[in-house]
C-alpha cells in the first residue's frame, strides 16, 4: 500500500518531533495548500467562495478556538459567539478611531481584545467547572451582546447597533472581490492554524491537558492551575476574536449584535463534537460537515419528494434538516465521542498495519 513508513528513518529529535513524521502525510499537506491557494482560486465561482468556501474557513477558525479551550484544556464554554462579537466591533474601532491602522493590525488587536474579555469571563473557572463553568459563559454571551446594544459608541452611534465594516485595504491595495477576500482569509487561517498545532504540542499544550485530565494531580506535579486555565481562555478567545473580525470584514461586510447569537455558540459546539474534541484537524472537519451538511439536504430532499410524489414545501425541509442534524449530533456523541477526526485517525493506523490484523 502507498501509506508505508519502510524505509523513512528518524536519524535526529528534530525528525522524529516533527509535526508531520511520515512523508504521505508531508506530501499530501502540501498537494491541499496547492490546491487551496493555487487551484480553489482559478476554478471555483463566486458563490462557492462567497456562500462556501469563506464562511467555512471562518467558522473553521471559530471552532479551532473553542477546541482548544473545551477539548485540550477541558474548560466547557458556551460563549464563543460572544467572544467573535468582540473581535469584530474590536476591529471595526481600531480601524475607525486610529488613522492609518493597518487592517491586519487591527484584526490582531481584535484578537486580542478578545482574549481579554476571555480572562475576565475564563476568571470563575478557578473556583468552578463543568456545567457551572458554561453557564458563566452562557451570561457572557448575553452580557456582551447586551453591552454592543446599549453602549452607542461601540457602534459609533448606531441605533441598532449594526456596523458596516470598512474596505480591506493592505500595501496599498483593496481586497474587494470574493477571491482575494478567500486567500486572505485561508492565509490567516493557515497561519494561526499552524501556530496552534506548535502551541499544543509544547508545555503549554501538555499544561492545557494535564489540567484537563485531572486539575488536582496537575497542581500537585507542579502546574499553576490559575496562569493554565487563564492562558487557555486568552487563547481560545484570541481566535474567536479573530474569526470575528474576518466574519464581519470578509464575509457579511455589515453585522448586527443579535448576529453573534446563542444559536451561533451552539454551532460553533456542534462543529467540534462531529469533528472531534481535541483535535486540530476535527474542527476543519466539522465546520466542513456543518455548513455543508444543509447545502447538500437542499439539493437531495427536494429531488427525493418528487421521485416520491411527495408535497414538500421549503419549511418542511427546514425541520427535516434539524432533525437530521440533530440526529447526527446523538449518533456521534453515542457511536464515536471523538468524531470524524478519530475515524480518520484509525483509518489511517489500519492502512499503516494493512494487510496485517489491527
Amino acid at each position: 500500500m502507498f501509506y508505508r513508513e519502510a524505509g523513512q528513518f528518524k536519524t535526529s529529535y528534530g525528525a522524529d518531533q516533527q509535526i508531520l513524521p511520515i512523508r504521505q502525510d508531508r506530501i499530501g499537506m502540501v498537494v491541499l495548500l496547492a490546491v487551496a491557494f493555487l487551484g480553489v482560486p482559478l476554478f471555483a465561482s463566486e458563490y462557492w467562495f462567497s456562500a462556501i468556501l469563506i464562511p467555512f474557513l471562518i467558522f473553521a477558525l471559530a471552532a479551532l478556538g473553542l477546541n482548544i479551550l473545551t477539548g485540550y484544556a477541558g474548560q466547557l464554554s458556551l460563549g464563543s459567539a460572544a467572544f467573535m462579537a468582540v473581535g469584530a466591533y474590536a476591529a471595526y474601532n481600531f480601524q475607525l478611531r486610529v488613522e492609518g491602522m493597518p487592517i491586519l493590525v487591527s484584526f490582531l488587536l481584535g484578537g486580542v481584545t478578545a482574549a481579554g474579555v476571555g480572562i475576565l469571563f475564563g476568571l470563575p473557572s478557578l473556583r468552578i467547572k463543568g456545567f457551572y463553568l458554561a453557564v458563566a459563559t452562557l451570561a457572557a454571551q448575553f452580557f456582551i451582546v447586551w453591552c454592543l446594544t446599549k453602549f452607542p459608541w461601540l457602534s459609533n452611534n448606531s441605533s441598532s447597533g449594526v456596523i458596516s465594516a470598512q474596505k480591506i485595504i493592505i500595501f496599498g491595495h483593496e481586497f474587494s472581490t470574493p477571491q482575494e477576500k478567500y486567500l486572505l482569509v485561508l492565509g490567516i487561517v493557515v497561519v494561526l492554524a499552524l501556530a496552534a498545532k506548535n502551541l499544543v504540542r509544547g508545555n503549554v499544550g501538555r499544561s492545557w491537558m494535564a489540567v484537563r485530565d485531572m486539575d488536582v494531580a496537575a497542581e500537585v506535579i507542579g502546574f499553576r492551575i490559575m496562569r493554565t486555565k487563564l492562558t487557555a481562555f486568552a487563547v481560545s478567545s484570541f481566535y474567536c476574536g479573530v474569526a470575528g473580525a474576518l466574519y464581519a470584514f470578509c464575509y457579511l461586510g455589515s453585522v448586527e449584535p443579535d448576529g453573534f447569537s446563542l444559536e451561533l455558540s451552539f454551532k460553533i459546539l456542534f462543529m467540534i463534537i462531529i469533528g472531534g474534541v481535541g483535535s486540530i484537524l476535527g474542527s476543519f472537519i466539522g465546520a466542513a460537515f456543518i455548513l455543508l451538511l444543509p447545502v447538500f439536504l437542499d439539493v437531495l430532499l427536494p429531488a427525493v419528494s418528487r421521485v416520491l410524489s411527495l408535497p414538500v414545501d421549503g419549511a418542511s425541509i427546514s425541520h427535516i434538516q434539524t432533525m437530521i442534524f440533530g440526529a447526527l449530533i446523538m449518533f456521534f456523541l453515542i457511536v464515536e465521542p471523538h468524531g470524524l477526526a478519530r475515524l480518520w485517525q484509525i483509518a489511517k493506523e489500519k492502512l499503516r498495519l494493512w494487510p496485517f490484523p489491527h
